[in-house]
């Protein structure tokens, strides 16, 4: 017990008591374990019984019971959170009960001690009751989401905004192995113009449309199973891409359909009746002249950083309330495209240098914001390569050489393209980043068992990676293996928290905002994005959930009621904030034609706009003391 007692001596609120009101607040203090489901307190309980709780570890909700018998759970609570405070400030008033979700420790607070610190020390009451006064906020915010359930669900938003699930249709499969007669045959029945031709797994191995019959029709060839007519690779979607990335295909390939995959399955399809309306949009003519790109000039004029077409379309949905992560997220996937045609024209170059084509299979992936598709326009490269497996083979050194010789290829073409060098190498053309998949395993378990203070800052950046061209089952099974890995390691999780506390959030208890120089200038990706996307990745990670994207990884933690609904929407609302500060800034950074930059100055920012930093700074803040907590507490433990 007194091994915690000096940790709390450094916690926060905590360091705000003389020693005098810390004596006070802990004496007679105890240390409570609660089994999964059981009740910290009961709101049936006497308001006299119910004390003080301050949560160590695990978690707890909270459950307010509805006139019409329904339980209503409106936060939970994360270590280093007060439990009981707003039932004793309101004098038994609010009343609700707390239940822990997991195992869950608590030190419990004589009430009337910790009232009377409360009384004679100004700065820790106001603290106290500044996150009483935010919970109030949430609690109202909470009423608003319920209440404008529906008007949202009848609100149709624009498709930029929309999933491809939204208007995925159900999928016309058939097996590889079918005849063509069978083909045309089920093609009338089901009155369809294409199926899409799939393995005993689901797994897509192209597209059958009419074209493919017509070919097939002038050649009299009609003896071989559907695999040898739909060698060409086809265009894919996730359930989870954003609507737009199918349109720009459909909108210059109009008879095609689209398969819509789930972790490479086939899910569903889309195809241009799937829409009952379509939008026409500069995005989608981008998107395609990036497709038909054969030159590396041609491509750089397209790219993100020189185009200032598309500068204009991201302002403008900017401008329309679109949110600052889904931009991001557009951004992103733009940039996927050009990193596709960047590896396209790499591998022309090396058949033309006589190189030849790829020896073995490869997956080319990347990393860090990109992989989050979190990226905005002041960005470098993070990007790997994974290799099938080939030093059994008596051609590897050649192979080696290829691939070194293709990845310097990619990656000085990409610099060309406005995506700078990584300064921390973090790139395919150095060995580090580019292994054989039974390498990279040997390479991901050396790493999680002697991992130091430095590899750990590789390793954040690394376990964000995304299949972007290749073989993607390469990837996908290395990230099984990940996942499967990282999720046992107590060790790599304590490791993560500690990095992530290097930088710490630039804003006092009661709202001051730090800056450096003059000007007072914070850096929003290392002082703020970060400490929300680094605490979301932990705690993704200590649930074994694969999920890459901040938001997505949140959304899961909520399914999976790891975080609660609010505090899943504030870390929403503060990434949001902060990503768009931060793309606003690139693009006015790249209209002043100066160097592009995550730093902003906070002496130039209007009142309102001051305020809506400092409240997103309070969230990222909180994430971030949650995760001081539980590494102060197991480093005593």
């Amino acid at each position: 017990m007194q091994e915690y007692l000096e940790v709390f001596k450094q916690q926060y609120p905590f360091t705000l008591l003389n020693e005098d009101q810390y004596q006070k607040i802990f004496d007679g203090a105890s240390l409570s374990t609660f089994k999964k489901n059981q009740f910290i307190f009961h709101e049936d309980e006497s308001e006299d019984d119910i004390d003080i709780y301050f949560v160590m570890n695990g978690l707890a909700k909270n459950i307010m019971h509805r006139s019409n018998g329904k339980q209503l759970s409106v936060r939970y609570y994360y270590p280093g959170d007060l439990v009981g405070v707003m039932i004793t400030l309101t004098s038994g008033e609010m009343k609700f009960s707390v239940q822990a979700i997991e195992e869950t420790k608590a030190l419990r607070f004589h009430k009337k001690q910790f009232l009377e610190v409360m009384a004679e020390n100004q700065a820790f009451s106001q603290i106290v009751i500044e996150g009483i006064s935010n919970l109030m906020k949430s609690l109202y915010q909470e009423i608003k989401y319920k209440s404008s359930d529906q008007s949202e669900r009848d609100y149709e938003r624009d498709l930029f905004k929309q999933r491809i699930v939204t208007y995925s249709e159900a999928p016309s499969i058939i097996h590889e192995d079918a005849s063509l007669q069978h083909a045309v045959s089920q093609m009338q029945q089901e009155q369809v113009g294409g199926l899409i031709v799939c393995d005993e797994e689901n797994y897509c191995k192209g597209v059958l449309n009419y074209q493919d019959i017509f070919k097939a029709y002038l050649n009299q060839d009609f003896s071989n199973p559907l695999k040898e007519y739909v060698k060409e690779e086809p265009y894919v979607v996730s359930e989870r891409d954003f609507i737009y990335d199918a349109l720009s295909f459909l909108k210059h390939n109009h008879a095609a359909i689209i398969p819509v995959l789930h972790k490479q399955k086939v899910v569903g399809l889309i195809r241009q009746t799937s829409f009952l309306k379509m939008q026409n949009s500069v995005y989608f003519d981008l998107r395609y002249q990036i497709a038909k790109t054969s030159t590396l000039e041609q491509l750089k004029n397209l790219a993100p950083r020189y185009n200032r077409e598309f500068q204009k379309f991201v302002e403008q949905l900017l401008e329309d309330q679109m949110l600052a992560y889904d931009v991001c997220e557009l951004i992103s996937s733009y940039n996927d495209e050009i990193h596709k045609q960047v590896v396209h024209i790499a591998e022309e170059a090396m058949i033309e240098e006589g190189y030849g084509t790829p020896p073995i299979n490869y997956c080319f992936i990347v990393m860090g914001s990109e992989g989050r598709k979190e990226q905005a326009f002041s960005t470098d490269q993070d990007n790997g390569l994974i290799l099938s497996d080939y030093e059994h083979l008596e051609n590897k050194d050649e192979i080696e050489k290829y691939f070194q010789i293709f990845s310097e290829k990619i990656n000085f073409m990409l610099e060309s393209c406005g995506f700078p060098l990584c300064t921390g190498g973090i790139m395919a053309k150095e060995p580090k980043w580019r292994h054989s998949y039974q390498s990279w395993k040997e390479t991901i378990q050396q790493w999680i068992q002697r991992m130091d203070a430095e590899e750990i800052r590789d390793f954040t950046i690394f376990v964000d990676f995304r299949p972007i061209v290749g073989d993607f089952t390469l990837a996908y099974e290395l990230r099984e293996f990940v996942t499967a890995k990282i999720k046992r390691s107590l060790n790599l999780q304590q490791l993560l928290m500690k990095d992530t506390l290097r930088f710490r959030v630039p804003v006092q208890p009661f709202g001051r905002i730090h800056g450096t120089g003059k000007t007072r200038v914070v850096n929003l990706k290392k002082s703020a994005i970060m400490q929300i996307v680094n605490a979301v990745r932990i705690y993704a990670i200590k649930y074994g959930i694969d999920d890459i994207n901040s938001i997505k990884r949140l959304e899961t933690l909520e399914e999976h009621e790891r975080f609660h609904h609010r505090d899943v929407e504030n870390a929403k609302l503060a990434l949001h904030r902060l990503l768009k500060f931060r793309v606003q800034q690139n693009l006015k950074q790249i209209q002043d034609e100066k160097p592009l930059s995550n730093e902003i100055s906070v002496t130039a920012l209007s009142k309102e706009d001051k305020k809506t930093l400092r409240d997103a700074l309070m969230i990222a803040k909180r994430l971030q003391q949650v995760l001081e907590l539980s590494y102060n507490r197991n480093r005593v433990v």
